[in-house]
């Protein structure tokens, strides 16, 4: 979390806002782009 941690973000792993947005720059540094991350659906 704190690799992909956003400022202006709460620095709590439990914010739903914060968890997501750093979620999603951890997918897109590891798979290159949100694109090649497979979906629920």
């Amino acid at each position: 979390f704190d690799q992909y941690h956003v400022k202006g973000t709460p620095d709590k792993l439990t914010d739903p806002v914060a968890n997501i947005v750093a979620a999603c720059n951890y997918a897109a540094d590891r798979y290159g782009t949100m694109d090649n991350v497979d979906s629920a659906y």
